[in-house]
């Protein structure tokens, strides 16, 4: 067997009863809170009839079952592959490279990995604050949220998982506000929270969402959300130093499962991804929509229009715009970042980067310009400059 193909195995399949992941019932893949992942039934059989206390049996570290929660980078690994369970490489278009370009293509390089397994758990958001040049990491650890400094340093870790008001459920993404705010999307309790840097927490909206997902700050502190199930996307407007709601407007509706969000810093046009579900086997993708600051659309385009246009299918996962106004993509199926250019010219064709990322997730910019990328493969934030 080829080591690519053990790896998929090793990936699809509960390591403890050796069956291969599925969406629903007790093959649905959840993960521990040391980190390890099993499917539901082998969760619900080491807990026992009470479904009390279980320990991993990897590792030996004790838990409830309440304190499992589903492995969302593997359930949407599992909506790629579709119902008919293809490979990883085929249902992602490729014959195992790892992009179109070579590694001088992209004109960045990798100048800093921060995290890994056991520092992060399975992360989903990842967002940079301008001013500090502070990152802010949302993953499925203990406290939900990492702060990282400049230079790679742990400064502060907070968001207990917990019923108290503050504590983070299940964090989908992550935004940093202008003033200095951290803002996490709650899938546990569907709601909004913001932080200051020191883990307090300074407010949390719960009313009016079905699932909010991805969200972005606009240079004025607003933020800009999606909310999945609701197919909306929301602008919120708050004093986050006294924790005040000031407004929470539905600016889109009729969206297709919107996650990914991103605002441009200088032209205010928002870019959203959609989810879309159609007909038949190996058939997820997803539409990249592209709108003015007066949310006029200016673009869209599907996993099936961009197939046309560039060598691979892409699925892209999260967005971010560069300090030029470019859209930027991450990409799964070639485990890439991909520029599609500027609004006005969407779409192009420009891989940034093509080597060394397994499964990215998150993808923000730093000040200075640098390339953040949130890679769940191998939990770890990866940083490229220009070379």
């Amino acid at each position: 067997m080829a080591a690519e193909d053990e790896a998929e195995l090793g990936l699809l399949e509960c390591r403890v009863c050796f069956e291969r992941y599925g969406h629903g019932g007790q093959r649905r893949p959840r993960n521990l809170p040391c980190g390890h992942v099993l499917c539901r039934g082998c969760v619900e059989a080491l807990g026992g009839p009470e479904r009390r206390r279980l320990e991993c049996p990897f590792c030996r570290r004790a838990c409830s079952s309440a304190e499992t929660t589903d492995c969302l980078p593997l359930l949407q690994l599992l909506e790629v592959l579709g119902p008919a369970g293809h490979s990883v490489p085929s249902a992602l278009g490729r014959s195992g490279g790892r992009g179109a370009a070579g590694p001088g293509a992209a004109g960045v390089g990798l100048r800093l990995s921060l995290g890994g397994w056991g520092s992060l758990v399975n992360p989903t958001g990842v967002a940079a604050c301008r001013r500090s040049g502070r990152l802010a990491v949302a993953h499925d650890g203990k406290k939900r949220i990492h702060v990282f400094g400049p230079g790679g340093s742990c400064l502060q870790q907070f968001g207990e998982r917990g019923e108290a008001g503050n504590d983070v459920k299940y964090p989908l993404d992550v935004t940093v506000t202008s003033d200095g705010h951290v803002v996490v999307t709650d899938g546990g309790d569907c709601s909004v929270k913001a932080f200051d840097f020191e883990g307090r927490g300074v407010l949390a909206v719960r009313e009016g969402f079905c699932l909010p997902w991805g969200l972005d700050a606009t240079p004025d502190s607003e933020v800009i959300l999606t909310d999945s199930e609701a197919g909306a996307l929301y602008r919120l407007t708050a004093d986050f130093k006294t924790g005040k709601l000031k407004k929470c407007q539905m600016i889109q509706s009729r969206l297709i499962s919107p996650r990914g969000v991103a605002v441009s810093q200088t032209s205010g046009a928002i870019v959203v991804i959609e989810h879309l579900k159609v007909q038949g086997p190996n058939s997820s993708s997803t539409r990249v929509k592209i709108f003015s600051a007066e949310m006029d659309l200016v673009g869209q385009m599907d996993s099936f229009g961009l197939n046309l246009v560039f060598p691979s299918k892409i699925y892209a996962t999260a967005v971010a715009f560069d300090k030029e106004g470019h859209v930027v993509v991450t990409d799964i199926c070639s485990q890439a970042v991909i520029c599609l250019g500027k609004p006005e010219e969407f779409p192009i064709f420009n891989p940034l980067v093509s080597h060394g990322l397994y499964y990215p997730v998150g993808l923000t910019y730093m000040a200075n310009n640098s390339l953040v990328v949130l890679d769940s493969g191998d939990h770890s934030i990866k940083i490229f400059s220009s070379t």
